[in-house]
């Protein structure tokens, strides 16, 4: 279980968040979300230990494994990828590391070096540790890394793809949790779908930062709202959360609404008929209605929904677009050829690749 307490982390005057108290576990998925600047990955790296929090606590249960997706694309330069892959599992990459380098001793090996390799052998069987290259290259495969790159240099793979090595890593040594920010980066669509299998099929627990709402609805059992400068967990995935926030929200709103006229409507009558003997007692009944009320404090949303306004002067008809026999090259390589399509007003085209 992971265990946040009171946690708050402050930069200059202004909290970031505080007062944070959760706990994460039992196999949920939970997508954490939040406008830009929230603090989202502030507090995965507060979790991970990358950051200290201002106040508070983190605890996690005593030799849990955590696979955290690393942001650094540029950090394993000098290893191999199928290696990169295999140092996902700490513990098994330490002992590789040892036996390798033992082995490597050859004819200087000692007595002592021969009886320490022996344990490390048993070590590293019962970790599974014969089956790692195989394990590693199946995850590397998955997301689309060819098998030509598995034993090359880190150096060697292109931006972008560098941080699927990094989700296998993080998706290797099988961890009790797994703190994923942002893993559909720089993936296509057949590889997410890989990935939202992948995830669901694993009994880790999980704290997803995400903006893509179809992934998140795909694999999230609870969604953590980081808002008002704090955590709110809610149960489902993410469509069924925003319905829920929705509905609270304009539940609170509505019932404000009622006691403001309530409010208006007593206020009116004590202003009326206070200095009116006759209805001076009611008059201080109402008052006393009116002291009693109190509106919901609703407070504002760090959200700021942007919009698009495309403002047509020409009047379109029923073909908007077409598009004929067109082709795109540069120097040798063909992006495409002889591209031909039709759009009608009110569809939607989507881009895909």
């Amino acid at each position: 279980m992971i265990v946040t307490a009171n946690i708050a982390i402050q930069f200059g005057s202004k909290p970031l968040f505080e007062n944070i108290s959760m706990k994460f576990g039992n196999g949920n998925r939970y997508g954490l979300i939040g406008a830009n600047g929230s603090g989202k990955s502030t507090f995965m790296k507060i979790i991970t230990g990358e950051l200290q929090p201002t106040n508070g606590s983190v605890s996690i249960g005593e030799d849990e494994k955590l696979g955290i997706l690393g942001q650094d694309q540029y950090a394993f330069e000098e290893y191999s990828v199928i290696d990169t892959v295999i140092m996902g599992d700490k513990k098994l990459w330490e002992v590789k590391q040892e036996r390798d380098r033992i082995y490597a001793l050859e004819g200087d090996m000692s007595d002592e070096d021969g009886i320490r390799v022996a344990d490390l052998e048993t070590e590293f069987a019962e970790m599974d540790g014969y089956s790692a290259e195989a394990r590693a290259s199946e995850l590397l495969m998955g997301l689309e890394i060819p098998e030509e790159q598995h034993y090359g240099s880190m150096s060697e793979v292109a931006p972008g793809w560098k941080l699927r090595v990094l989700l296998a890593q993080a998706l290797f040594g099988e961890p009790d949790y797994l703190l994923l920010d942002e893993p559909t980066n720089n993936l296509d669509i057949n590889t997410i779908r890989w990935l939202e299998n992948t995830l669901n099929s694993s009994k880790a627990s999980m704290i997803i930062i995400s903006h893509d709402r179809h992934f998140l609805n795909s694999v999230c059992t609870h969604m953590v709202d980081l808002d008002y400068n704090t955590l709110r967990l809610f149960p489902g995935n993410y469509d069924e959360y925003m319905t829920a926030a929705t509905q609270a929200r304009e539940r609170l709103q509505n019932e404000n609404a009622k006691m403001k006229a309530q409010i208006s409507e007593l206020k009116q009558f004590v202003s009326r008929f206070s200095a009116n003997a006759s209805k001076a007692k009611q008059a201080t009944s109402r008052q006393k209605q009116l002291d009693k009320i109190q509106l919901h404090h609703i407070k504002p949303s760090s959200r700021v929904n942007p919009y698009i306004i495309f403002e047509q002067e020409k009047k379109l008809f029923r073909n908007a677009i077409s598009v004929k026999d067109i082709s795109k090259t540069f120097d040798d390589n063909t992006l495409f050829k002889d591209l031909s399509f039709s759009l009608e007003v009110g569809e939607r085209l989507a881009v895909i690749g």
